[in-house]
């Protein structure tokens, strides 16, 4: 379950990474961010950026169009 939510549907490269970088860095350690992205380069995007950043992806999926990621802040 998430304690927040980021809807970055129908914005494009690079606005749903940099929404979410901004989001998190307002959570504290453990909390849970939900992102929607219609943005297919999301997927590599959010993905580099928790592998660089060390935040925990704990999913990634996709549902017709939409890219729903789940990201622990660490």
């Amino acid at each position: 379950m998430a304690d927040e939510t980021l809807d970055a549907s129908g914005l494009n490269c690079p606005l749903p990474i940099l929404k979410t970088k901004k989001a998190l860095a307002q959570m504290d350690a453990g909390k849970v961010l939900e992102v929607i992205s219609t943005d297919a380069g999301s997927v590599k995007d959010i993905e580099a950026f928790c592998n660089q950043t060390g935040n925990k992806l704990i999913s990634n999926a996709e549902n017709a169009g939409k890219y729903l990621f789940t990201i622990e802040k660490v």
